[in-house]
């Protein structure tokens, strides 16, 4: 390869294996298609990873990728469809990735001083790996979607996508019955091995359709199972009839990003997760909020965090200072004077609300400094 093409090679190497890479990458691939967006970031994360490794590991064995490096482009192809994601979205977030790591080696390589014929010879291969990795990815990508296409299974799925996205469809087949109702449940699962698994549990409980919706595990079921405590998160929506599923489904979307940043796992209601999802979609006006009520708190005081969190315990606890002390484990008298400090320090507590309003603006604001 020569000293220069040694130079660019450890340039590519370090570049591809940086963490601001990979994120940077993740970001313009999320930017760059809606579809890629939806997905569950870890699962944009890994498809940004297999296009970094790929390319690290076709220069180190001389611009040519091995069936290793290729194998995963095409699993991930496979993945994808799998998922639901459409070819063109999956193209355009690699084409996305692939041009800012050119961009990026070139300009740093630039900086260090790398001769021009060295980067020019570089990109190069980079171009010409990247189209044996983009054959393998579309591969696996139409293979999969053929196979699905081939099942009973493709036209249950096609059917559960339509009905969620509230698409023009014909009458609902077996195993729906149009007259029914059904509980529209959302995941944040995306690997489908672990849907499979869902899947299995979800249809125990009797007649449904479940499958990969845009990116993430989803289900139309009668009857909702029992699953442990430390399941992943999932939301489930009241039952309804199948015309009306489509904007539940949108809502418990939105309550499972809500539910997400809160950190929760498990089940959920979304008849339960209301407040939340609507107070995280009005994060502006949160901030707002935390900041007319808690603004003598700082942040990044270990005592003020442990006031608020004491305060957002009593408001979920219902105000009822024994199951909050339970649930921090302290006695009930350090709660009773966290709330009596948090009044001193910002004028006002929890404790003084009138209102279910004025009760609601704590419980907002203070999820939203404790979340900063």
């Amino acid at each position: 390869m020569g000293a220069a093409g040694d130079r660019f090679l450890r340039l590519v190497t370090q570049s591809t294996t940086d963490p601001a890479m990979l994120e940077e990458t993740v970001r313009i691939a999320r930017a760059t298609s809606d579809v890629v967006a939806d997905l569950p970031e870890e699962e944009v994360r890994r498809h940004s990873r297999a296009l970094l490794d790929g390319v690290r590991a076709a220069l180190a064995d001389g611009g040519h990728p091995g069936e290793e490096v290729l194998s995963a482009a095409e699993r991930l192809g496979s993945d994808r469809a799998r998922q639901g994601v459409p070819l063109a979205a999956i193209l355009d977030g690699y084409q996305a990735c692939r041009s800012y790591l050119v961009e990026t080696v070139v300009a740093e390589g630039r900086r260090l001083g790398v001769p021009a014929d060295a980067l020019l010879d570089g990109v190069t291969q980079i171009g010409n790996i990247s189209i044996p990795l983009v054959h393998r990815m579309v591969h696996g990508h139409r293979a999969a979607a053929l196979d699905m296409a081939r099942t009973t299974r493709d036209r249950h799925m096609q059917m559960l996508r339509q009905l969620l996205h509230g698409e023009e469809t014909a009458p609902a087949r077996a195993p729906l019955d149009p007259s029914a109702t059904y509980h529209c449940v959302v995941s944040d699962v995306s690997d489908p091995a672990v849907a499979g698994l869902l899947e299995t549990a979800f249809t125990a409980t009797g007649p449904g359709l479940c499958g990969l919706v845009d990116g993430r595990f989803a289900a139309l079921v009668g009857r909702l199972p029992t699953l442990p405590a430390d399941a992943s998160l999932l939301v489930a929506a009241p039952p309804a009839l199948l015309a009306d599923v489509a904007p539940l489904y949108a809502l418990a979307r939105r309550a499972l990003q809500a539910a997400k940043s809160a950190d929760l796992t498990g089940f959920h209601s979304l008849t339960d997760l209301a407040l939340l999802t609507v107070t995280h979609a009005g994060s502006d006006l949160g901030r707002l909020l935390s900041d007319s009520l808690l603004g003598e708190l700082r942040p990044n005081d270990a005592f003020h965090r442990e006031l608020a969190g004491t305060a957002l315990a009593y408001l979920d606890k219902g105000g009822r200072i024994e199951q909050t002390a339970a649930a921090l484990h302290v006695h009930g008298n350090t709660v009773k004077y966290r709330l009596r400090r948090l009044r001193e320090l910002v004028g006002a507590s929890p404790v003084d609300a009138d209102t279910v309003e004025e009760t609601a603006h704590w419980w907002w604001a203070l999820r939203t400094w404790l979340g900063r």
